[in-house]
């Protein structure tokens, strides 16, 4: 406990009249992991991290999250299905409720950042209910210094309170749970939910908007690394496309796993202090680097034990497939502090093609990297989804598109500007998915392969390489990469059937076009000039 009229200064802008008596400010992890499981929140593993379930929701929950709708965001915010708008005064309503629920509980107090170039920090105060929660914040969100001032008036607050839930018919949410973000008040407010993945993606939402709107800066939902040279690689890539993994290479420093921005002169930078990666089937062997960062101060969420042990069973889905792990990002080895880097030299767009059509790697101009971009496709596959029983497709604009709060022309034409400033730059497409036949016919692209493929990219091997187009997506498919059979890099021949493929293809094709039909209307020529020839 801190004293209460030092902590009621920091809570009184955030609606609360005094600190709660059982108040914690600012713990250490161990303060935090002891904390937890005094109050039962979780169980320590034999590698000493914490698991903790996430109950009903194991995931985000995109349909129940909001922004408030007034006239500072009315003409700016690209409303919709993904950016559902929300009354101004039910807001203030839930705000109030949610600070009278929380004022006789225990609750921990975290002041963070997110943004490592200082230029473009937002300074966090993050209040919650639950203590493996404010660990989540300490090892996901960027720590102050030890001995830096923290009494700052924060960029933006968040109050998240799992146990609050909503009256849908009188708060004007759709279910018990929400996440609603008020830029004009600073604060996001969560409840009803434990998943702590809302708390990371709510300020990425933040981010989107105000980067972009205030500072000439492009939030990017990728991961990124350097190497021993300064030459920096981003990786763009939905969930289970290989994002996570494919950074993490231990011959390259880690800048980070998930979001950064990239500034209009200073290259870029990480928004997190963490990584949040996915836990379901981890090994040693395939990602020995995030393996070894689950240790004390770690968490791992929706995991279970082998029977009879304190061992995780990374294979059991029993809960989910979307385990998670949480860690600090100065857990892995090479990782890069402060998590800044030049501008980047190789782009890489990830997707997990199930269709087997797209090619291992191919080599993107301005219009396809633009169009691609905003497209933002991978698929998925019986047995991820109840319900899926063949490939499926997904599109997700600029890889992300529910933490968009912008028309995703917006970031896409910010990217293409980039791309004009940077001319050495190269964008390329990666298929993580199937070769040879769609899922279930085909196999896998081994990882080796993609591995040597993007190894051969960033050490300038395929300069000298000729290079041919698709001639269904156009993109530029070189014709041999060292360590890669060259059969492999021309999709069509790794199928028996030709005739299939560009049956299949095709139909991808297809559907890349009725996709982008919603875009059209505000989408450039140069962008609509990457599109597929159907």
């Amino acid at each position: 406990m801190v004293d209460t009229t030092l902590i009621t200064t920091r809570l009184t802008p955030l609606g609360f009249a005094q600190a709660p008596a059982l108040t914690h400010l600012n713990l250490t992890p161990a303060d935090l992991v002891e904390h937890a499981l005094r109050r039962g929140e979780g169980t320590l593993t034999d590698t000493g991290a914490l698991m903790a379930d996430t109950g009903q929701f194991t995931g985000r929950s995109p349909k129940d999250r909001f922004i408030v709708k007034n006239e500072n965001t009315a003409g700016s915010v690209w409303w919709g299905d993904i950016n559902i708008a929300f009354d101004s005064a039910k807001f203030e309503q839930l705000h109030q409720k949610m600070v009278a629920y929380l004022a006789d509980k225990e609750i921990y107090v975290r002041e963070a950042y997110a943004g490592a170039n200082p230029d473009y920090q937002l300074k966090l105060r993050v209040v919650n209910e639950l203590a493996w929660h404010n660990l989540f914040c300490y090892n996901m969100f960027l720590r102050p210094e030890p001995g830096m001032d923290t009494s700052w008036a924060p960029d933006f607050s968040i109050i998240c309170a799992p146990s609050f839930e909503a009256d849908p018919a009188v708060d004007g949410t759709r279910q018990k749970n929400f996440v609603i973000l008020d830029f004009t008040r600073k604060l996001l407010l969560i409840g009803g939910t434990s998943y702590a993945g809302e708390m990371k993606k709510g300020i990425f939402g933040v981010l989107n908007y105000l980067l972009p709107h205030e500072r000439q800066t492009l939030p990017m939902h990728c991961s990124a690394n350097v190497g021993a040279a300064g030459d920096t690689a981003i990786f763009f890539g939905l969930s289970g496309t290989g994002k996570t993994t494919l950074s993490a290479d231990p011959n390259r420093g880690l800048i980070g796993d998930d979001e950064r921005g990239w500034t209009p002169d200073a290259g870029i930078f990480n928004f997190e202090g963490g990584c949040y990666a996915k836990a379901i089937d981890l090994s040693a062997e395939k990602e020995p680097q995030i393996w070894d960062a689950i240790r004390f101060g770690s968490i791992v969420e929706n995991t279970r034990f082998v029977p009879g042990t304190h061992t995780i069973d990374y294979a059991n889905k029993s809960i989910t497939e979307n385990t998670r792990t949480a860690y600090p990002l100065h857990y892995i080895p090479n990782a890069v502090e402060p998590s800044v880097a030049a501008a980047p030299q190789h782009i890489f767009f990830l997707t997990a093609d199930a269709f087997g059509v797209l090619p291992p790697i191919g080599r993107l101009n301005k219009s396809y990297a633009m169009y691609h971009f905003i497209s933002g496709y991978t698929a998925k596959v019986a047995g991820t989804e109840m319900g899926i029983t063949e490939p499926q497709t997904t599109f997700s604009a600029c890889f992300g598109a529910v933490f968009l709060p912008l028309h995703p022309t917006r970031y896409a034409e910010m990217l293409g500007q980039k791309m004009d400033e940077h001319p050495n730059i190269n964008v390329w497409l990666v298929n993580t998915g199937w070769t040879g036949g769609s899922y279930g016919t085909g196999h896998r692209i081994k990882l080796a392969h993609t591995r040597a493929m993007i190894t051969a990219t960033l050490n300038g091997l395929l300069e000298a390489v000729q290079f041919r187009p698709h001639p269904v997506f156009g993109v530029a498919v070189p014709a041999a990469v060292p360590g890669v059979p060259t059969e492999l890099l021309d999709p069509r021949r790794t199928w028996t059937n030709p005739a299939a493929y560009d049956r299949v293809a095709a139909e991808l094709a297809g559907k890349f076009v009725d996709n982008f039909r919603k875009y059209t209307d505000f989408a450039s020529e140069e962008i609509m000039a990457g599109a597929p020839q159907v």
